[in-house]
């Protein structure tokens, strides 16, 4: 059974965007340590149009073959004209009222989300599922999410997106690694207790 991962990037208070969803407050911080453990570790969840800028279209996926999004998340790439986001994985976008994909690397899941994740989870591959967020598409997830990996950046923004957009659930986790960078951010994965 493959991993589905919720690969996450949030304030110390826990928020992974302001009250509009604007996470920009956290670009100064991926600075060349950081990068560096992106390549090493996560090449995959960087953004095909930033691999490309970077130079770094050629590496290799290490984790993940697949990623989840929800249609906020999308629509920011949608913005920039970007219709593939992570055209090196094959991506599914979860969306009630996007009715037709506008990339034929781009499936939309329209219904039963978490039908067709567990689906994704039997299929047989020797990489896991990336969920790319954002807060409703994890809240409506929560019960499949098998790891967290939680990059923390030093800030504090008092409100906004949370991790979860859900009801209240107690889910457990056990931590797995922490590392610690000279910029201030924290990453740190759990593992999901079953």
């Amino acid at each position: 059974m493959r991993k589905l991962t919720y690969f996450i990037a949030c304030s110390i208070d826990g928020f992974i965007g302001g009250p509009d969803g604007d996470a920009s407050f956290m670009y100064p911080f991926i600075d060349e340590e950081f990068l560096g453990f992106l390549k090493e570790e996560y090449p995959e969840t960087m953004a095909t149009h930033g691999r490309r800028a970077l130079g770094l279209d050629d590496l290799p996926n290490k984790r993940f073959d697949t990623v989840v999004q929800g249609r906020a998340s999308y629509d920011l790439a949608l913005k920039e004209g970007v219709t593939s986001p992570y055209a090196h994985l094959r991506e599914y976008v979860a969306s009630r009222t996007l009715t037709e994909s506008p990339d034929p690397n781009v499936e939309i899941i329209s219904t039963d989300l978490v039908g067709r994740v567990r689906e994704l989870k039997a299929e047989r591959s020797g990489l896991d599922i990336y969920l790319c967020g954002g807060a409703t598409v994890a809240g409506e997830l929560l019960v499949e999410v098998d790891e967290l990996v939680i990059k923390t950046y030093p800030v504090v923004i008092g409100s906004g997106m949370p991790m979860f957009a859900s009801g209240f659930e107690v889910s457990e986790f056990t931590a797995d690694r922490v590392r610690t960078f000279g910029n201030g951010v924290v990453v740190r994965s759990y593992q999901r207790k079953r």
